[in-house]
């Protein structure tokens, strides 16, 4: 048995790690010291890489959803002999509630299963595989505890039932009757520890977990009332579960390796911090949930980044602001669905991408009233990054999909700089003197003209990927999202049609040609320029048919397949739901705009649930 689809999977997360449970029961994804820590479950990669299953052991069917604004899973598997329902937890710490949640977190997973109607055989099979599949741990029993031990790592597994242990593994066979409930828990500690973890009552991770996630949510229940509430407000709570809370940082992904398309071989370790996407998630949250921790986020990219000198800027970290992510395959795993190689790190880490600089500076724009006393480190950094925009922006770079043949001159990295120096024009006086305003003022202008002159391909009639290309690039249509140009400018326009003409299927818009699938967040770029020049209804309708296209916990991977819609890439991937967020907005925004163009307002279509 293997993992199924990337789609299938649901997430749980503790504000320190990530847990991937697909809907036959199955733990097929834990790295329990943090995101981008060794696997104890990989069968996401290789079927021998570990896992844990509860289900039926006969044939069944499930059903699932999260439980009320919550990252808790119930799964109702239906059987011809009854049903029993599976609520999977990350436990957070006792008590913990709304921003503190997630900073404490004990490594602690728990499983409750409860019959529901008649009487259902279950099996347990428990196969933890230490380092990424590499160890199989030694399996002891003693006072009703199943201790997994190998290298620096214990799991200890408490069951309601008794457990065999052979080697490396144990099982269970039990069966669940209505009203009965057995409870499972299992806790990671390092070895060295002279005692095992303490192992809380399922219930009772369970409940702390349910109240934890609601605290949050609650927190942030009025900060977002436009469209498309449900599926925004879903999306903000997946991206609060992409945080690492300690330090603040937000990955781009729970996993590594899966493929943008099966059998391929850009499998790449997402389980870092982009600085990209960090800016942008936060441009996300400041729509969707509260933006008080603007101040802090912000402090921890200034202490990750340090002084800014003619180096390129550091363009992703791991959770606690290393540098050195050197990537190395895991030559030992098959991939998922055969798709090698599997690694660990991403060599994406020593690229020039000047994007950035306009990411983060726009981000701090949004959250100005937030970031009011700003502090010294952070006004250091914005103006350490508008300084190198001005230096480096002529430069060719890697661009914002981290091209490893050649740097380019590639059009959105211009306009990112262009971004920057706009921005901190605008902040002015709070970042530097008149002599420094002038500097920037002038170096923007002079962006904008490069980018206006050699980005535009007059036989193609669209702007390209890079300058002097004709290849289209879905990147470029960041140009109004930005505020570089407006969405109906006539090249825009024309622009726009291009891409949609040329790389989108049924709204799945790929970035390139020979892109093997939709990429989920350039997708919603478009429905972003479609709302903003005015074409209302129809983003509407494109919005509503992609939100649509999540899997059944509202979930996105990085791209979904044009032909049959299968999730492929990285998942959850935390770029595809701030795509969402960010449409959504713009989407509300749209009938302010039109109003105030004098313009007749667009009908409003209802939204589209999460499923």
């Amino acid at each position: 048995m293997d993992s199924g689809p990337i789609g299938d999977h649901g997430f749980l997360a503790d504000g320190r790690t990530a847990v991937l449970v697909d809907r036959a029961g199955s733990v097929n994804w834990w790295c329990p010291l943090r995101f981008d820590g060794p696997s104890v479950f990989g069968r996401l990669l290789d079927d021998d890489a570990g896992h844990w299953s509860i289900q039926p052991e006969d044939h069944f069917t499930s059903e699932r959803s999260y439980l009320d604004d919550t990252l808790v899973l119930r799964t109702v598997f239906t059987t011809r002999q009854g049903s029993v329902a599976v609520t999977d937890a990350l436990a957070l710490e006792p008590g913990a509630r709304g921003h503190d949640i997630g900073l404490r977190s004990p490594r602690v997973l728990g499983r409750v299963v409860e019959g529901l109607s008649g009487e259902v055989p279950v099996r347990l099979d428990y196969r933890p595989r230490f380092e990424y599949g590499r160890v199989t741990a030694y399996l002891t029993g003693q006072e009703g505890v199943v201790h997994a031990t190998a290298g620096g790592c214990r799991l200890s597994l408490r069951a309601d039932v008794p457990l065999e242990c052979g080697h490396g593994d144990a099982t269970a066979t039990f069966t669940v009757r209505a009203g009965q409930t057995y409870r499972f828990t299992l806790g990671h500690a390092p070895t060295y520890d002279a005692d095992p973890p303490a192992l809380p009552d399922a219930d009772r991770v369970v409940a702390d977990a349910v109240a934890g996630w609601r605290s949050w949510a609650d927190l942030h229940a009025d900060q977002y009332r436009g469209l498309f509430r449900d599926e925004v407000r879903h999306s903000a709570l997946i991206l609060q579960g992409m945080t690492y809370r300690p330090s603040g940082a937000i990955v781009a992904a729970a996993t590594t390796s899966l493929p943008e398309e099966p059998g391929g071989d850009r499998n790449y370790d997402y389980r870092y911090v982009w600085v990209r996407d960090f800016s942008l998630t936060l441009q996300a949250l400041w729509r969707a949930a509260c933006p008080d921790e603007a101040n802090r986020q912000f402090a921890w990219v200034a202490r990750a980044m340090g002084r800014i000198g003619d180096e390129p800027v550091p363009i992703m970290y791991g959770v606690q602001g290393e540098r050195d992510l050197t990537e190395h395959p895991l030559d030992h795993l098959a991939g998922y669905a055969d798709s090698r190689p599997v690694f660990v790190g991403n060599e994406a880490w020593r690229q020039r991408q000047s994007d950035v600089l306009g990411e983060i500076l726009d981000a701090a724009w949004l959250m100005r009233h937030y970031l009011d006393p700003m502090m010294p480190d952070v006004r250091q950094l914005l103006r350490d990054l508008a300084d190198q925009a001005v230096r480096n922006w002529q430069r060719p770079d890697a661009g914002m999909w981290e091209a490893r043949d050649a740097e380019r001159h590639y059009v959105s990295s211009k306009v990112q700089c262009w971004t920057a120096l706009d921005r901190a024009v605008r902040f002015g006086p709070r970042l530097g003197d008149q002599t420094d305003v002038a500097r920037w003022a002038a170096a923007r202008d002079e962006i904008r003209e490069a980018v206006l002159t050699q980005g535009w391909h007059e036989r193609l009639g669209a702007y390209t990927g890079a300058f002097g290309s004709d290849k289209l690039d879905a990147s470029v249509l960041l140009m109004p999202l930005v505020g570089f140009l407006p969405a109906d400018d006539p090249r825009m326009r024309s622009t726009v049609r291009v891409i949609e003409r040329e790389l989108s299927h049924d709204g799945l818009l790929r970035r390139w040609d020979g892109d093997p699938a939709g990429f989920v967040i350039c997708s919603f770029w478009l429905v972003s320029c479609l709302a903003l020049a005015g074409e209302v209804d129809r983003a509407h309708h494109m919005f509503g048919r992609l939100a649509a296209r999540a899997n059944d916990l509202g979930l996105f991977a990085e791209q979904i397949d044009q032909a049959t819609g299968e999730q492929l890439g990285n998942f959850p991937q935390a770029f595809s739901h701030i795509g969402l967020i960010n449409a959504a907005g713009r989407l509300t925004e749209a009938p302010e705009r039109r109003a105030a163009a004098g313009q007749p307002p667009a009908s409003v279509v209802r939204s589209v649930k999460v499923r």
